[in-house]
């Protein structure tokens, strides 16, 4: 074990104002596919930028036989080979430990609790704990309890303790409820973290600078200038090595309740009287409250779910859903989704808000659009060419950005009207170095800082627009799947969800 205390590298500015305070972090699951693609990578992007405590150190808990050297020795490899040799690396990986044990076992928690006394004598981290469950749902419950038996979730003397825990929270409205009752029996609210890593783009957080820092924008963010809102999240992968888990999920469960609801509360939300947590968090919570669940003789008209077949991704041929490892031969999973939904409050009566989301369609993109009311074109009405409309396009991935659509009269002799575009892209804009979309969340968890995570009134309310849909479809099976093929749009339905309004879905190029 290393016991030199460093002061971590200032390689580059740093996107924050201060390293956090001392604390250790307990990774359950360190082992597992998210630590690798995003964990790792994200403590370490916050260590390059030293925004990670002076005092600290990680305890990576998983079932796996590893020694600490062994562990240091797989983070690495998670990193890109020019991180690996650093003078970033040298005081992060010593900072690395390894506990191996079974989650279910009692004795992993005492073991964790010795742990964690040896590292707080030997980086000083004061007795403040984060503990990330990245496990598997089942394992939520009850490793929060033995937190609790164990007394390391007990808050005392000014140290505190925080749990973070990863989606899916439940997978319905009443599990949900239940995780909710046996977490906060251990846990007070203000210890639970539940993450969404969508809230962790920057695009996703400018959305509350957008909106409120901008006096052009929300006078006619309002019923009276919008026609309707779409929100678009697509992915071009399909299940890849989660086919055992999605098939018993499915779109609507995996994305609806959490990713897309956070993006529909943040847009459609009025403006908070601070940005301390609960003052933003309140108001997201009255959006989502005040979302109207379809009725079940709505659910057929406002709702859609599909299943992708076999088809071409770029130029790549890919298998159809049923196909996959893990994927039962007659699935009834849905792998894409469509929602008409409506906000009964004074600011977003009549503005339909247009849902979509899947795997396996033509293009990654994720983008919230904003569609404002024509003009009378009484002024225009003998111009050759009007055709334009104000489009407000929020980008999200994979490029981040914001984008405004307007008219313009197209040069030359003769009246004509077309449409022209301002943009601009975070990276060309402001030189942004790439992150994960993790590290202001664990920055933020460590700090204190809740605002971007969800409350627990926050998700039962989201589950509770989902689960009409859900008993809607488990009572009538999908006649046609699968219904669309790999690499494009989704199903051919999709269109007339917006048709039969007189509206079209936004062509994403």
């Amino acid at each position: 074990m290393a016991t030199a205390v460093t002061t971590p590298p200032d390689h580059q500015s740093a996107p924050f104002s201060e390293a956090a305070g001392p604390c250790a972090m307990v990774l359950f699951g360190a082992s597992g596919d998210l630590t690798k693609r995003k964990l790792a990578p994200a403590l370490f992007n916050l260590a390059k930028v030293s925004l990670l405590p002076k005092n600290f150190a990680i305890l990576g808990v998983a079932i796996e036989q590893l020694g600490d050297e062994q562990f240091r020795t797989q983070v690495s490899s998670f990193l890109p080979a020019e991180d690996r040799d650093t003078e970033a690396w040298d005081w992060f990986q010593q900072r690395l430990y390894y506990q191996c044990g079974d989650f279910a076992d009692p004795g992993t928690y005492s073991t964790v609790a010795s742990r964690l006394s040896q590292l707080d004598q030997q980086y000083q981290t004061e007795g403040n704990y984060l503990f990330y469950l990245a496990t598997s749902p089942k394992f939520f419950a009850s490793i929060i309890e033995k937190l609790g038996i164990t007394e390391l979730s007990q808050q005392q003397n000014g140290r505190w303790r925080r749990v973070i825990i990863e989606k899916p929270f439940g997978h319905d409205y009443d599990s949900a409820r239940a995780l909710n009752r046996q977490i906060k029996a251990v846990l007070a609210e203000n210890q639970i973290y539940r993450i969404d890593h969508y809230l962790g783009k920057e695009t996703v957080q400018n959305i509350l600078v957008f909106r409120f820092d901008n006096s052009i924008f929300e006078p006619i963010w309002n019923r009276r200038y919008i026609d309707h809102v779409q929100i678009t999240n697509a992915e071009t992968v399909g299940v890849e090595q989660r086919g055992g888990y999605f098939d018993t999920a499915g779109t609507l469960r995996d994305m609806v309740p959490n990713h897309v609801m956070q993006l529909l509360s943040l847009i459609a939300m009025e403006s908070p009287v601070s940005f301390h947590a609960d003052a933003v968090r309140n108001e997201q919570a009255k959006v989502l409250h005040a979302m109207q669940p379809l009725a079940s003789e709505d659910v057929l008209q406002c709702s859609l779910r599909g299943q992708y077949a076999e088809g071409f991704v770029g130029d790549e041929r890919v298998p159809a859903y049923r196909t996959e490892p893990g994927v039962s031969s007659e699935s009834r999973t849905e792998t894409f989704v469509a929602l008409k939904l409506d906000i009964d409050n004074w600011r977003w009566v009549g503005v339909p808000f247009y849902l979509r989301t899947g795997k396996r369609l033509a293009k990654r993109h994720t983008e919230i659009a904003i569609q404002f009311k024509k003009t009378p074109f009484v002024l225009f009405r003998n111009a050759p060419v009007h055709k334009h409309s104000n489009q407000l396009v929020i980008q999200i991935q994979p490029v981040e950005g914001i984008s405004l659509s307007f008219g313009a009269k197209i040069p030359g002799p003769i009246l004509r009207v077309g449409s022209v575009d301002m943009s601009f892209e975070y990276s060309k804009y402001f030189g942004a170095a790439a992150y994960t979309g993790y590290e202001v969340l664990l920055y933020d968890c460590m700090i204190g800082d809740a605002t971007l995570f969800q409350r627990a009134d926050m998700v039962e309310a989201g589950w509770s627009v989902v689960d009409p849909v859900l008993d809607v479809w488990k009572a009538l099976p999908p006649r046609r799947f699968p219904n669309y093929a790999a690499g494009t749009w989704g199903p051919k339905e999709c269109d007339d969800l917006l048709q039969r309004d007189g509206r079209e879905w936004r062509k994403i190029e």
